[in-house]
């Protein structure tokens, strides 16, 4: 798709605006097979990016990296009733392989808790095994009947963390632990504020005792489940007999966890920052921190500067940067400029023969747009200064926002009066009627209820019982 094809405003159509963003920088595309999507280099390199930092995270807090089948034995859900039931409607299940019926259909696991299990239960005999911290990279299938790219398709990519430890406790600390990677992941790399706080019991995962998530605010107003981290309680060990032998000699299921988060990041990433002109990336995340364009009319003039921008692009990328010289010399100078705001370079950097003249260059930041003149001898200093700085203003804009729309309503009225407007704290009587209701009525959801929210009893805003405190209800993805 050509460069010169302006992507649709973000106040016209915000959907059409993210499916353009998304299709003209190159990062995904829709594939032949229904409701699954293509990751193009430019969006699988965010992924890595994603991937090499949550992965080191993971590792620092004792997880290691493991693989399970991508099939998974059709009884083996249906061990866990109320897991099979949540997840029943988007099952993708192989009845036939090798050119015969098979005795027993296959899942495509749409998540890996009853096959991992019957792992853990052959592995764990002791509570000298425990704790087991177990992670997996892999793709996943949930059969959509609407989709989006990066944000909700049938195939997807994730990581899963399992989890065994001895006592409930031990698991009700990793569950926690776990999100809050996930909140310092979302807010110091993504630079994407977010709502740590526990899922209503409606909208915990199926089989889980306590489900806990982050939530952001989108431009649009919306909310996104960036990650969720559940405590399973002893469900699956049960289900699956995984026991250990305690201290006191006896058997004892073991208490589990498991965490998650995906591809949806990315589509997180672009609702939270990306612009009319196209993709804003956080540097810390960022495949390309910079492209250097050199400027100049004949070869003459092109050669010096040319010459100058491959020396310099040497200095940046020996500071760690990953930066290129965009010498094409079919395309014009500005031409180059839109293109790299489209696909979210996070500087790019002009140099003419008058800036050669000078000893100097011009640096401009993808979310400011402004120029900046900056001497040679400093460009590898200020570069680095001037990232760090677009990281901590993406974060502080994105807050910002997300506090400006953000509204504590006191009636059922207000809320669908504000149905549109942002996060609405709003209290409930935590009975799932009245939760129903709302989201029947105005087709908002109820978000989480936010650990840092200070909480005092109120009345449903519903039905006027007793309400422990308000949580977070939003239109969401």
């Amino acid at each position: 798709m050509a460069q010169a094809d302006k992507l649709t405003p973000r106040e016209k159509d915000f959907s059409a605006w993210y499916v353009d963003l998304v299709q003209k920088a190159k990062l995904a595309d829709y594939s032949d097979v229904k409701g699954c999507m293509v990751i193009r280099p430019n969006g699988y390199a965010l992924w890595e990016n994603i991937q090499r930092v949550l992965d080191g995270m993971f590792k620092e807090t004792g997880h290691k990296n493991a693989y399970f089948p991508l099939l998974i034995p059709e009884s083996y859900l249906k061990k866990e009733a109320e897991h099979v039931e949540g997840f029943n409607p988007q099952l993708a299940v192989v009845t036939h392989a090798g050119g015969a019926k098979l005795e027993e259909p296959y899942v495509i696991r749409p998540t890996s808790e009853t096959i991992i299990n019957r792992s853990f239960a052959k592995w764990i005999q002791s509570y000298r095994d425990l704790p087991l911290l177990i992670n997996q990279w892999a793709n996943v299938m949930r059969w959509e009947m609407r989709t989006r790219l990066f944000l909700r398709t049938t195939e997807f990519l994730w990581q899963e963390g399992h989890t065994c430890h001895e006592t409930e406790e031990d698991a009700e600390q990793e569950t926690r632990r776990m999100l809050e990677v996930y909140r310092r992941f979302a807010e110091d790399y993504m630079a994407m504020p977010v709502l740590a706080g526990q899922k209503s019991e409606s909208e915990k995962f199926a089989g889980a005792v306590r489900t806990y998530s982050i939530e952001a605010m989108m431009q649009d107003k919306k909310a996104l489940q960036a990650g969720t981290s559940h405590n399973l309680g002893q469900n699956f060990a049960r289900a699956f007999e995984t026991m250990f032998q305690g201290r006191d000699g006896k058997q004892h299921f073991v208490w589990q966890t498991s965490w998650g988060v995906s591809t949806r990041l990315i589509g997180g990433l672009i609702m939270t920052h990306s612009d009319d002109a196209g993709l804003v990336v956080p540097p810390k995340l960022a495949s390309r921190h910079g492209v250097i364009i050199p400027i100049g009319r004949t070869p003459e003039e092109r050669g010096p500067v040319l010459e100058r921008a491959q020396a310099l692009a040497t200095d940046l990328r020996k500071a760690g940067l990953g930066v290129e010289v965009d010498d094409d010399d079919s395309k014009s100078p500005g031409w180059k400029y839109a293109e790299h705001e489209l696909i979210g370079t996070c500087m790019r950097i002009e140099l003419g023969p008058k800036d050669l003249a000078q000893n100097q260059c011009v640096m401009v930041r993808r979310d400011q747009r402004k120029k900046e003149s900056v001497p040679l001898a400093d460009a590898v200093a200020t570069a680095q200064k001037m990232l760090d700085q677009m990281q901590r203003d993406l974060f502080a804009k994105a807050k910002a926002f997300r506090d400006s729309h953000t509204f504590e309503v006191n009636s059922y009225d207000e809320l669908k009066q504000r149905a549109d407007d942002g996060f609405l704290l709003a209290h409930w009587c935590v009975d799932p009627k009245c939760e129903k209701q709302i989201k029947d009525d105005t087709g908002i959801t109820s978000r989480n209820r936010p650990f840092d929210l200070e909480q005092s009893p109120g009345r449903c805003i519903v039905c006027g019982k007793d309400s422990p405190g308000r949580l977070v209800f939003a239109k969401a993805y």
